[in-house]
């Protein structure tokens, strides 16, 4: 599957500039949402996890709030295992609500990662429940940080960002677009 292609039609990969939730501004720009209410295309890009992962004695499939809990339970549904997610409760993300990850084997998932800060955080709940992490799987990552797990992605581009002060696209006069939650 061209995944680049799949992306593009989804208008998922934009490109022009863009302002990010964290200020910075980019080239591209990941509109994760088109991917997630389209279930075939979730589903083709699940399948490809699972590819990757289907040799693995896997129990539960965990991923954080809000799209990793969709991609959780697609490749949990399509392994026919337990799906799960880690959520954020007074500051910390933990994995509540009685799912019972004690000494169990956990395929951590998870749509986009950016600056892996919700990947890290749900390690660490899981790690908090007693879970064993065997392995981490994103349908994007734009930014390519080292994991200390078996790691795969369904699709790679490493973004660079800039600051508003020293943004190229900015000194090009390329209009800025806010996206995301509009």
């Amino acid at each position: 599957m061209d995944t680049e292609k799949l992306l593009r039609d989804l208008k998922v990969l934009l490109e022009g500039h863009f302002l990010l939730n964290s200020g910075l501004h980019s080239k591209y720009y990941f509109e994760k949402f088109r991917i997630l209410e389209n279930p075939y295309a979730t589903s083709k890009l699940c399948e490809m996890i699972i590819d990757k992962f289907r040799d693995k004695d896997i129990d539960w499939v965990i991923g954080p709030t809000t799209g990793g809990i969709i991609i959780a339970f697609e490749v949990a549904r399509q392994l026919n295992k337990l799906a799960g997610f880690a959520e954020e409760r007074g500051g910390k993300r933990i994995v509540g609500r009685g799912f019972d990850i004690k000494n169990k084997k956990i395929l951590l998932v998870d749509d986009v990662m950016t600056t892996g800060k919700s990947v890290l955080e749900t390690i660490d709940a899981i790690k908090d429940k007693g879970g064993d992490i065997i392995g981490i799987a994103v349908l994007i990552d734009r930014c390519s940080i080292e994991l200390p797990f078996e790691y795969y992605a369904t699709y790679r581009k490493v973004v660079e960002n800039f600051q508003p002060d020293d943004c190229p696209l900015c000194k090009g006069k390329v209009p800025l677009s806010k996206l995301g939650g509009l």
